[in-house]
């Protein structure tokens, strides 16, 4: 896959040396990705204890699959980058850790989705401040992971 060197901005930082800055991606079509993996994961965790397990996995690495798609991310058009390329799935780790472990709750029946939920709430609204505050789009986990979610069309 060649990358057109005038989509992007390279920028410095302290994260991992460089990254890659690229058009904003749309906040909501980013939303209605997320609301997909999300009912990936939650559809896991039907399954007693290994769901739980499953879901906690599928949330950690969704984004290094399909070179650097979710399963939501590549139904709505939506990359995550680096600034050498796709995410990884060490990258997807980094950036989607804090969303994955609310889904090691699914292990306790019933009790343990509520519980996720709620969390996953607390942390979303954070995130979802700064998705949109940032002129690029970045949540902290995008910060953390040296990463952006960008809209293919822009690529």
């Amino acid at each position: 896959m060649d990358f057109d060197i005038d989509c992007y901005i390279i920028m410095l930082s302290d994260v991992e040396g460089g990254f890659a800055v690229y058009n904003k991606a749309d906040t909501i079509q980013r939303f209605f990705a997320y609301a997909i993996d999300a009912a990936i994961s939650g559809l896991c965790g039907v399954l007693p204890v290994v769901g739980g397990l499953i879901g906690f996995l599928y949330m950690l690495l969704k984004d290094g699959l399909m070179d650097g798609r979710s399963v939501g991310k590549k139904l709505l058009g939506l990359r995550t980058m680096t600034g050498f390329g796709p995410a990884t799935y060490g990258d997807s780790a980094k950036r989607n850790i804090i969303f994955a472990i609310p889904n090691l709750f699914m292990i306790i029946p019933f009790l343990g989705h509520v519980l996720c939920g709620l969390v996953d709430m607390i942390i979303w609204g954070v995130e979802i401040y700064r998705v949109m505050t940032d002129p690029y789009g970045r949540r902290y986990g995008d910060e953390w992971a040296g990463t952006q979610v960008v809209s293919e069309k822009d690529m």
